[in-house]
This record gives structure tokens, C-alpha cells and sequence, in this order.
């Protein structure tokens, strides 16, 4: 070796000293990332598994990575990998997240800090659908109950599918039994499952259930019609007017409902409420026009506040008696026209028509309406509802004291005619009821509970020390 290689050979060397302007080593880097992602490929395996959903309660798909996540979440959570120590490149490794999920749970390390945990995949699809198979009819009930994951795809044949809803059936299990006519109706035809349900009783009235709470109006129309339950169907169909609200529409569907198969007496409601949407209709038009007019004082003084159409009948009642009740009784608007088209009773038009008068503070009407002749002239006090609740219409309506009191003296009952005496103040009432029943002892205590120095007070006074009268007491 010549003199001037040797000294190159002692004075160089590889290694660089250290200065701050040195730039970082990126090739290094590299190299420490690709022996990191070498040291996963061995540690890992895929396994090869099919993709597959299993059946579950809650409805997440099995296998997912949200399934898998809920699966691990009472074990811990995931450890942060420290990403500052090394870089894996996905692309290079040709390793992904998702086959992480797919592996059994392992722990790793790499030559830098790296620690990285899997939820483990219960089992395949096929190993599933093996284990499946294998689960009688009661084990697949239990499990529903239990609520596992169950494969009811492997009831194929009908035998099967009935088979399993008699079991369900026997467990007296609503949701069960639900849970497995939703199957059964996604898998067969509707014709043959409607003739199979009406030979098992408990589960044609689950699923008439399911049927109503779901809405499905179409398929219940289309059962109750294969079970020859006319009166059910066409109740179906009525229901649906209940939530129209345009008066022609309304009108057109009841005109449709009358022609269905209603009994006798549900057919005369379904042509009652058309032929009272009709006079509504009617009355309406004609009350508008009146009140636009400002000819008829009682719009003036008492001004409408909702249209009548599609009120209900004793509201139209009302509604006549109180606008149109001196109008004569071949009048469309006249109370008398609606009670004798719609044949209510003399009770129902009774208190209806109180209540309507007494809000004008119509009380000669309301004289009228409870009073009748006999011969010779004389007038006789009659009410079919009761004298009390005569009385609490007036007081409702803040009938003159004289007039209430007049009606509180009529009540039969006489515990009764105290107890509204003493609420409505009658005084007088109350001492003669007691008189009559021959009560010192309520005659003396209901003395300390008027005035004193008053009327009633001297009354009473003169009761008690009458020797004449004779008590009980």
C-alpha cells in the first residue's frame, strides 16, 4: 500500500460527526417501517372465512366491525398504537383493518412499541348454519325467548314453518309467536297462510294484532274476506273516514260504506251519519250566508264559533236549539226535524235543549219545557231526567235564586233535596224537609248554621218549641 492510501485509510471514516445541520435519515426510516410490516406478516394469519350475516334479535349484523366492537367491549377497549415509534404503511403491507376483525384475537410486537388486539369471529357461516341445523324445534324457541340469534331460513317446507309456529303457540309467548307469523308471512303465500291460520285460533288473533298495530289495512282486509268475516272487513274499511277531514271526501266514503257488508243495525249508523253530514252540510250554507247578511240579531249577539260540519249529533242539537229553536218543525234547522230524523230519545232532547236555552238565559223556554197541561188548566211539573240535574243546569247557567229554588223543592229524594238545598243556600227547603221528617236533632243542628237573628233562625225556634209537633228524635 502506498504511503498517501494509507493515511487516506487512517484519517477517513464512515461515520459523520454530529452537527445540527444534518438532515434526517430518511432512507433508515424506510427501512425500520418495512422490518416492522415484515414482522406482521408473520405473526398474522388471515383466515379465510365466508362473509356472512347471522340472524340476531337486536339486528346488527354478525361479524361486523360494530358487532365486533359491542361483542369486546366488557373485555376493554383497543390500545392506542404508538404511531411516533414506527410507520406501517398499508399500502406496501398489503395488510388491512378489516382482517384484523376477521383473525383471531393475538398480540404482537414489532421491533418498535407496537401492540395491536382482534375481536375473535364466533364461527363461519358454515359452521353456523351446521350448528343451526342441528337445533330442534323447542331449542329454536328457547333461544327466541332467550333472545339469541336464531336461523329460521332452515324451516323450508311447510310442514317446518307449521311445525314452529305450533310450538311457538304452546310456549304462550306473544312476541314469539309474533316474531315467527312475521316470518311465515314474508315466506308463504298470503292464500296459504290465511287457510292454515284459521285452523289455529290464538295465532290468527296475533297476527290480526300485528296486522291492526302495523296498519297494513290492505293484507287484514284481504284476511278477514278469506275468513268470511264480512262485519270485521267492512269495519276495516269505515275506519279509514275517521281520519278524512274534507267534507266531500267524507261524504263520497260513506256513500261507499253503506253498499258494504254491515249488519242491519251498523248499516242504519253508516246511512245516519251520512244523512247527518248532509243536513250539516246543508244547515252550514245557509247560517253562513245568514251571518255574512247580518240580518239574524243572535249572530250578531252570539257570534259562531266553529263550523257545524262534522260535529258530532248532540252537538248539532245543540246547535239547532240554541240558533234555531223557535223555527217550526218542517224546517231543516228545527230541533224537532233533527230529534225525529235521527230518533232520539225524549231525554236526550230534554237536557240538550236546557242546556241551550239556559246559555240565552231563555227562561221561559225552559218553563215550557217542563211544565205540562191537564185538564181543567192545571199545570203540572214533569221532568224524565231528574229534577237535579234540572238544578244543576240552572246553576251552571246562573239561574235567578227564586227559579232554583223552585226546582231544588222538587227533588223526590230527600236526602238528596238536602244536600242541594243546603249547597244552593235554601234555607227554607231545608227546615220544612226536616219538619216533615220529624228530625229535632238536624232541625238543632242546621240552627247553628244560618245567621243569627235571622228569619230562618226565628222558624226554627218556632219548630222546636211547637208542642204540637211530634218528633222522632
Amino acid at each position: 500500500m502506498k504511503r498517501s492510501d494509507e493515511d487516506e485509510y487512517w484519517n477517513s471514516s464512515k461515520f459523520k460527526a454530529f452537527t445540527f445541520d444534518d438532515e434526517d435519515d430518511d432512507v433508515s426510516s424506510l427501512q425500520e417501517s418495512r422490518r416492522t410490516v415484515n414482522s406482521l406478516r408473520q405473526l398474522v394469519q388471515e383466515d379465510e372465512e365466508d362473509e356472512v350475516q347471522k340472524v340476531s334479535w337486536s339486528g346488527e349484523p354478525v361479524g361486523s366491525i360494530a358487532w365486533s366492537v359491542q361483542e369486546t367491549a366488557s373485555e376493554g377497549s383497543f390500545p392506542k398504537a404508538n404511531t411516533d415509534a414506527a410507520v406501517i404503511s398499508r399500502s406496501h403491507s398489503g395488510y388491512s383493518l378489516s382482517s384484523l376483525f376477521k383473525g383471531k384475537a393475538r398480540s404482537f410486537q414489532s421491533d418498535s412499541p407496537v401492540k395491536v388486539l382482534g375481536p375473535e369471529l364466533r364461527r363461519s357461516k358454515t359452521e353456523y348454519k351446521e350448528s343451526a341445523c342441528e337445533w330442534s324445534l323447542d331449542e329454536t324457541v328457547r333461544r327466541m325467548q332467550h333472545g339469541k340469534p336464531v336461523y329460521l331460513e332452515r324451516f323450508r317446507t311447510l310442514q317446518d314453518k307449521l311445525a314452529l309456529l305450533d310450538v311457538a303457540t304452546g310456549r304462550h309467548d306473544g312476541n314469539i309467536i309474533t316474531a315467527v307469523l312475521i316470518y311465515l308471512k314474508r315466506t308463504l303465500d298470503a292464500e296459504v297462510l290465511f287457510r292454515e291460520l284459521e285452523f289455529r285460533q290464538t295465532a290468527l288473533r296475533h297476527f290480526i294484532s300485528h296486522l291492526t298495530e302495523s296498519q297494513d289495512e290492505k293484507l287484514l282486509l284481504e284476511l278477514l274476506r278469506s275468513l268470511r268475516r264480512t262485519e270485521e272487513a267492512a269495519m276495516v274499511h269505515y275506519r279509514k273516514q275517521l281520519r278524512l277531514t274534507d267534507e266531500k271526501k267524507r261524504r263520497d266514503f260513506l256513500k261507499d260504506c253503506v253498499s258494504l257488508g254491515f249488519g242491519a243495525e251498523d248499516s242504519a249508523h253508516v246511512q245516519d251519519q251520512l244523512d247527518l253530514l248532509e243536513l250539516q252540510r246543508v244547515i252550514e250554507m245557509s247560517d253562513q250566508e245568514a251571518e255574512r247578511g247580518g240580518k239574524e240579531e243572535i249572530f250578531r249577539k252570539f257570534p259562531r264559533k266553529s263550523a257545524l260540519v262534522n260535529l258530532p249529533l248532540i252537538t248539532t242539537l245543540y246547535y239547532c236549539c240554541f240558533y234555531h229553536y223557535t223555527q217550526p218543525e218542517g224546517s231543516f234547522c228545527s230541533p224537532a226535524h233533527v230529534r225525529r230524523t235521527f230518533k232520539l230519545s225524549e231525554k236526550q232532547h230534554l237536557v240538550t235543549a236546557l242546556a241551550a236555552r239556559a246559555r240565552q238565559k231563555a227562561w221561559s223556554d225552559v218553563e215550557a219545557m217542563l211544565s205540562t197541561r191537564k185538564l181543567f188548566g192545571f199545570t203540572r211539573r214533569k221532568c224524565p231526567i231528574g229534577f237535579h240535574r234540572v238544578v244543576d243546569i240552572l246553576h251552571k247557567n246562573s239561574a235567578p235564586a227564586q227559579m232554583l229554588q223552585q226546582y231544588v223543592a222538587l227533588v223526590e229524594d230527600s236526602d238528596l233535596r238536602i244536600s242541594l238545598a243546603q249547597k244552593h243556600r235554601c234555607h227554607d227547603i231545608v227546615i220544612n224537609t226536616l219538619k216533615d221528617l220529624k228530625d229535632r236533632q238536624q232541625l238543632l243542628a242546621y240552627r247553628g248554621k244560618v245567621d243569627g237573628g235571622s228569619a230562618e233562625e226565628h222558624k226554627i225556634d218556632e219548630l222546636l218549641n211547637n208542642p204540637q209537633l211530634r218528633w222522632k228524635n
